[in-house]
């Protein structure tokens, strides 16, 4: 299940729409390759792999790149420096979370709100089997 090391990943939950959303404007640069989208939902075999690694997928997307793998909001933070700045969102989103106080303190609220969204919408945890929504 390990990607190869030119392949840049950004795993996220499909069922999230704030996810869906953010996901689908992410345009990275050109030296960054091209970014393939997996869907955690339709990726089995991913949430486990990455749970064994200690990256849960209910804490937080997964963003490999160059072979290194970074979770939540490191991997916002790596998404940002790798942005290619093109269309409003993604400059907006480039710039704000470059920033590491920045990022670090957003992003805490960002994952409750995905939680309390998700709760919201009816759908289950990733991992609904070892954290039921609380």
């Amino acid at each position: 299940m390990k990607p190869a090391t030119t392949d840049t990943c950004l795993i996220y939950d499909g069922d999230c729409p704030a996810c869906r959303h953010y996901a689908s404007f992410v345009r990275l640069r050109d030296a960054a390759g091209t970014l393939r989208l997996i869907n955690a939902r339709e990726a089995p075999d991913w949430v486990q792999y990455l749970r064994q690694r200690e990256m849960p997928l209910d804490e937080g997307m997964v963003l490999i790149y160059q072979g290194h793998y970074y979770h939540g909001v490191a991997a916002l933070q790596q998404i940002a420096r790798l942005s290619n700045g093109v269309g409003l969102r993604n400059r907006l989103s480039a710039r704000l979370f470059r920033s590491r106080r920045i990022a670090r303190s957003l992003y805490p609220l960002m994952r409750t709100l995905r939680h309390g969204l998700l709760r919201l919408l009816g759908r289950k945890r990733i991992d609904s089997d070892s954290h039921p929504w609380q």
